[in-house]
């Protein structure tokens, strides 16, 4: 059959799944991937495999910080086990101290004896939990109120152990310039030539940081000062009007929209430009924010078949975003020097019941979470021309993690191995990719409580080529069907091929304390046949990663 034939069959089969009533499911064959390797789209960033860790719930406090005199194996107080895993994923960039903890934080009572560092009320102390009778106050402790027993120093060195660079949110709502300045001066200047500089020698780090990613500011539309875009343009140029480098390259992070809103963007970068162009190259990359949020209760492993698509499709809608961002961006900066930092993303649920209270939006995830993942890495593989960042929020414990503690107790989450399984994307050329088959539709509660019908695509995915081997990676949303699918490389022959799987026959499987490896990837034998043809069978509710070598 001729593509466009193809296509026109395709779309006969999805329009008819979007007038079910109920979840529905597509035929099992009938699906094709052509990979046009000589059609790149640029350099997949490995600062798309970037992280981001605040002082929220139990992110920090036992997630990161055990202490150096804990009996939980460690390396100068950061836990062992998480330092050695996160290791492995080489990460590329760690967002920190927030978030919008990070909008009431001063960076110097985190630094010098830790026995004299003053104790805070953590920005989230207000925040409530939920429990099985309501929603009740956050107990006292580590999280609630914050002794900055953790804090640049010791970020900068946990960054260092796991080979990622630091990226640290100024506070621009309730912390002047001067303030700033000052922690750029603690962090970059040489060692004793300044008195900032001698006291980080003091504290025991006589050689300069070297941090070269600041954001200036986060979340400015909200916790982070609830400016106008215009007002925030202004504290921009403010912040940025004069900053010393000390020999080490500033890549400023702008405070950019809360998801679909392109008139911040739009007006931030109209703000900027009254000044002239050269304020728009200041920035490196323009953050942009946006949370899929739960479905049905909000509970992480509880959901119907339905509210499984729901969610998928929420996370899919992150693809509209990068464009019309882009798009608007690219009406002040031709040149396109500005790149978007997408630095919080994620499934957002309440939590969970296996850890404490203290632990805001705790929960260890599930195969739907996985499936979220991989969804959000194609699409910012699809379009690594312009995106220079990604940062799931958050790395340990709370919202979309990739690990989950509680004191000996540690887990990897299933979010950690589909970053594990999209390694070999980092550093690659992306390549233009098309992806077809039949949709798979469910239905949504519009605001008047009537169902209506929804679909979106039934596989898709991204590649990337590194000399002779191309990695293709897909996401199969479809709960129940297997997609059998024709798999071809433009332009070249798969000479041989290997898969990577994370799949269930639960959707709702997950890794728990009591059973860590109750959702794992399994690696596959795949058969290539005659000249090189290949037709791969991707299992239901699955991430897959096919490594494909060609000639």
């Amino acid at each position: 059959m001729k593509r466009r034939e193809f296509v026109k069959t395709v779309a006969t089969v999805a329009s008819a799944a979007v007038i079910a009533p109920k979840a529905l499911y597509s035929q099992e064959t009938g699906s094709k991937i052509e990979v046009l390797i000589n059609e790149p789209i640029g350099p997949i960033h490995k600062d798309i495999y970037s992280h981001f860790v605040e002082h929220l719930g139990g992110v920090v406090y036992d997630g990161i910080w055990v202490g150096e005199k804990s009996k939980i194996p460690n390396y100068n107080g950061v836990r062992k086990d998480l330092v050695d895993n996160l290791k492995k994923l080489k990460p590329g960039v760690i967002r920190y101290p927030g978030g919008c903890f990070a909008d009431q934080y001063d960076w110097r009572d985190g630094v010098g004896a830790r026995d004299k560092r003053p104790t805070r009320v953590n920005f989230w102390a207000d925040t409530k939990y939920k429990t099985t009778k309501a929603y009740e106050d956050l107990p006292d402790g580590p999280q609630k109120y914050e002794d900055n027993h953790f804090g640049t120093d010791e970020f900068v060195s946990f960054c260092r152990s796991v080979g990622a660079e630091p990226y640290l949110a100024a506070n621009v709502r309730s912390r002047d310039v001067r303030v700033f300045l000052e922690w750029l001066e603690y962090c970059n200047a040489p060692a004793n030539l300044t008195t900032w500089s001698a006291e980080r020698a003091k504290n025991g780090y006589r050689d300069p940081h070297k941090v070269s990613f600041w954001g200036v500011g986060n979340e400015s539309w909200g916790c982070g000062g609830d400016f106008t875009p215009e007002e925030y343009a202004t504290e921009f140029r403010k912040f940025t009007a004069w900053l010393p480098t000390y020999g080490v390259p500033l890549k400023l992070i702008g405070s950019g929209p809360n998801g679909g809103d392109v008139n911040w963007t739009r007006k931030f970068f109209e703000g900027l430009a009254q000044k002239g162009g050269r304020q728009i190259a200041k920035l490196y990359g323009w953050g942009l924010h946006y949370y899929c949020g739960s479905t049905g209760q909000q509970v992480a492993n509880e959901y119907t078949e339905n509210e499984w698509y729901d969610l998928l499709e929420r996370a899919n809608r992150m693809e509209t975003l990068v464009e019309d961002h882009w798009q608007v961006m690219g009406e002040f900066d031709r040149e396109r020097r500005v790149k978007l930092a997408v630095d919080e993303w994620g499934a957002w649920h309440k939590q969970d019941s296996d850890v404490p209270p203290g632990y805001l939006y705790a929960y260890a995830g599930t195969l739907r979470d996985a499936l979220v993942s991989a969804i959000n890495l194609d699409i910012f593989q699809r379009h690594a021309d312009k995106i220079a960042m990604a940062n799931p929020a958050q790395l340990v414990n709370t919202i979309h993690s990739l690990f989950h503690t509680y004191e000996d107790k540690f887990i990897l989450t299933p979010n950690y191995h589909v970053f594990e399984m999209y390694m070999p994307h980092a550093g690659a050329t992306a390549v233009r990719t098309e992806f077809i088959s039949p949709k798979v539709g469910f239905t949504r509660l519009d605001a008047q409580k009537k169902e209506i019908p929804v679909s979106f695509w039934g596989l898709g995915g991204s590649a990337s080529i590194n000399g002779k081997t191309v990695t293709l990676t897909a996401v199969n949303p479809d709960a129940k069907n297997v997609r059998e699918t024709e798999i071809n490389i433009g332009g070249a022959r798969i000479a041989s091929a290997n898969a990577r799987v994370l799949s269930s026959s639960d959707i709702h499987a997950r890794n728990t304390f009591a059973n860590p490896n109750g959702l794992v990837p399994r690696n596959e034998a795949v058969t290539i046949g005659a000249g090189g043809r290949l037709v791969y069978k991707f299992a239901p509710a699955s991430v897959t990663r096919l490594t494909l070598q060609i000639v």
